[in-house]
């Protein structure tokens, strides 16, 4: 096969993956709630790292309307929205108490969002506070699994 052919094929998936109505649909549901944040300092940092896909106040930049890296969009934020919306607080079960452990242990925001988002680096000091006011917010992971025994 060519690379002309190979090229030609290639455009040619692309252009039929933007038929794919999955992932362009980019509209925010309303907000309804916001956790009781313990500073208005954590809730900004919140948003700032988290906000994109754990409230309904999602960004969505350019690249989120081109297929396939739309599709890969739509999914981390329905996902993370699911575990965790600060702006549907009270509404289903919610993993707050989750959010501390995931940014002690630097896993969130995941390693393939940082590059295109460099605001939502946290410095050394500002984790720290970071993870302090998510546990005065949300609670520890161990006292939430102690009050389910």
């Amino acid at each position: 096969m060519t690379a002309r052919r190979v090229v030609g094929i290639g455009v040619a998936v692309f252009v039929l993956a933007q038929l794919v109505p999955y992932g362009r649909t980019h509209t925010n549901p309303p907000k309804l709630a916001e956790p009781p944040w313990d500073s208005p300092e954590t809730r900004t940092l919140f948003l700032r790292s988290c906000g994109d896909c754990h409230s309904n106040g999602t960004v969505w930049p350019w690249y989120s309307f081109v297929a396939p890296v739309s599709w890969l969009v739509q999914h981390d934020v329905d996902e993370g929205r699911s575990h965790l919306n600060v702006s549907e607080w009270g509404h289903g079960r919610q993993h707050g108490d989750e959010a501390s452990e995931m940014i002690r242990k630097d896993e969130m925001p995941p390693w393939v969002y940082r590059p295109l988002h460099m605001d939502t680096r946290l410095m050394p000091a500002e984790r720290e506070a970071f993870v302090a006011g998510l546990e005065a917010t949300f609670g520890k992971p161990e006292e939430h699994h102690e009050h389910d025994r």
